[in-house]
């Protein structure tokens, strides 16, 4: 392990500014659980590590019921986990932080953190994408927003600036009649990371979907979205064959790879079958 200056800002215009004169060579501490591990090994080399859990708000989780979800950059995936709220409003979220890592990990990673590292199979960003949440980053010229799903540009890369961090997530109130589910699928039911995963948000009036979000998750450089897919359900009686052809065409839309865990091939035949199971799974929660 090489020696890095440690360092805790108290505001975030503080730690903007800290990583502004570190040109790049600082990196942000909040659960530290992946952070603490890539330095131990050397795949990660700071020359500065600033840890933000001085700054006040970041721990903030808090739901209403017009503004919907705020998730700060401090709260940890078992804080979302065990969250009421969570699992009433959000249940694709809470199943995903709940089949995420081990609760020992869970009890010290950040939802934030898990999405700025932008991993491909990242538990939290396939349901996050489907339920419409925006990241909210600080920086030297103030603050911006931007969709999850435009936050990730490809793996290990996100939209931050050098001088930014991320504040906090909202996700916006759940509509009437919408059902949420998340699928990870993967060699074991815990402590793995997903050979695919699928999320999917339902809204469903008198039999018809009205709107419909399905994102797939480790088949492809950055989570999916399923559009031809959600097309197939928008505006359509939901049927058994309208969810066949939903899922048909989100194996469609899906770009895997072969590696390690799985063949292309499987990862895109497992699309299909989570695709129509998370769409069931769906519907049961309306």
């Amino acid at each position: 392990m090489r020696a890095f200056e440690y360092l805790e800002p108290a505001t975030l215009a503080e730690a903007s500014a800290l990583l502004h004169r570190s040109g790049g060579r600082a990196s942000v501490l909040a659960g530290g659980t992946d952070l603490l591990v890539q330095i131990k090994e050397s795949h990660r080399q700071p020359q500065q590590v600033i840890n933000i859990k001085n700054i006040p708000g970041m721990d903030v989780l808090a739901f209403d019921p017009v503004d919907g979800l705020r998730i700060g950059a401090l709260v940890t995936t078992r804080e979302v986990e065990t969250s009421y709220a969570v699992r009433r409003h959000y249940a694709s979220l809470a199943r995903a932080v709940t089949d995420f890592a081990s609760i020992q990990v869970r009890n010290r990673a950040t939802v934030v953190g898990n999405v700025c590292r932008a991993s491909p199979s990242a538990d939290s960003l396939a349901p996050l994408i489907a339920d419409g949440a925006v990241v909210h980053l600080y920086g030297l010229h103030g603050s911006r927003s931007m969709r999850v799903e435009d936050f990730v540009k490809g793996p290990g890369k996100t939209a931050l600036q050098p001088d930014e961090l991320v504040s906090r997530l909202t996700i916006p109130a759940p509509r009437p009649h919408t059902g949420k589910a998340y699928i990870k699928h993967g060699r074991r039911v815990q402590m793995e990371l997903a050979t695919v995963g699928v999320a999917v948000t339902l809204t469903v009036a008198r039999g018809q979907c009205t709107d419909a979000a399905i994102v797939l998750a480790a088949v492809g450089p950055t989570p999916i979205r399923a559009r031809h897919a959600e097309a197939v359900l928008r505006g359509r009686a939901i049927s058994d064959a309208a969810v066949l052809q939903a899922a048909h065409a989100a194996m469609e839309d899906a770009r895997p790879i072969s590696d390690v865990r799985a063949s292309a091939e499987y990862r895109r035949e497992m699309v299909s079958v989570l695709t129509r199971r998370a769409i069931a799974q769906a519907l049961e929660t309306l």
